[in-house]
């Protein structure tokens, strides 16, 4: 019993640290200032129609959400963090969108077993840091026939490589934790979902992100509002030669993948129908 409260106190822990980073800095900044393009992207490659029910599954700020209910569907935004959350009420709001906002752990929803329609998530739940016990939550929500869709960084695509490049200023990650960035290869989200899928379907693409004029431009931008980044540099916050280590690598970084004012920041979209009986 030791043991097994141990690993739930150590997960309570985990989780209020992912919490707290992704309330750092203002992420709604990027989802609607940078990647704003990717939200409507998967709610088409869902097929979201009038009357759906739809679970966005760490949605953050509701970049996929918000679009989803402007679509007619009946929509949860679900998220870890209630900052973004009310963030999203108020864009929500202005968009003339009316949606349902809703904190919980991608982990584990508290959501009936097959109850939606349509789950999704964009660029989300492959931050939550056990892939297989966030996969089964995703299938075990849909309904039989219903779909699942993902878009999530690609490893090869900018973002991975960002993520990768802040990798040795960070602090270890948790025993059992995976790097988000495998969500983004088919194989990985092929295994995850297994044989509670059918018709699953992948594809790359890119979008595109002409908000930064420069490589400085990207960093500071990032240095003030992405959860993960600022976390990084609070790490190394005492060593000034690590800190300006990090500026230099997401310079060069950045500059590598700016062409003409703008970059291509790689994503794959997966879709997939809900095979069966609900998973328990």
């Amino acid at each position: 019993m030791t043991d097994t409260a141990d690993a739930r106190e150590a997960d309570r822990a985990l989780k209020a640290k992912h919490r707290t980073m992704w309330a750092l800095g203002d992420y709604p900044a990027v989802a609607r200032e940078v990647v704003s393009a990717l939200g409507p992207v998967l709610v088409e490659a869902c097929g979201v129609e009038r009357g759906d029910l739809v679970l966005d599954v760490a949605a953050g700020s509701g970049n996929a959400a918000v679009p989803a209910a402007l679509a007619g569907g009946v929509v949860v935004a679900s998220d870890l963090t209630p900052e973004l959350l009310e963030v999203g009420r108020r864009e929500a709001a202005a968009r003339g969108a009316e949606l349902r906002w809703q904190e919980a752990d991608a982990e584990a929803l508290p959501f009936a077993d097959g109850a939606f329609d349509t789950v999704m998530s964009c660029v989300g739940v492959m931050f939550a840091p056990h892939h297989q016990q966030t996969a089964d939550e995703l299938l075990r929500v849909c309904r039989p026939g219903g779909t699942i869709g993902l878009v999530n960084w690609t490893p090869e695509g900018f973002i991975g490589q960002m993520f990768a490049t802040m990798k040795p200023y960070a602090p270890p990650p948790p025993p059992g934790a995976q790097p988000p960035p495998l969500w983004g290869r088919e194989e990985h989200v092929r295994t995850l979902l297994g044989e509670g899928v059918s018709g699953f379907e992948a594809r790359r693409g890119t979008v595109r992100v002409d908000h930064f004029g420069s490589p400085e431009e990207f960093r500071t931008f990032f240095k003030a509002t992405y959860g993960p980044t600022i976390a990084v540099y609070r790490n190394i916050a005492d060593d000034p030669g690590k800190t300006a280590d990090l500026d230099r690598a997401l310079n060069e970084l950045a500059g590598g993948a700016l062409r003409d004012g703008a970059m291509e920041w790689e994503y794959l979209l997966v879709t997939a129908r809900r095979g069966g009986a609900a998973a328990g």
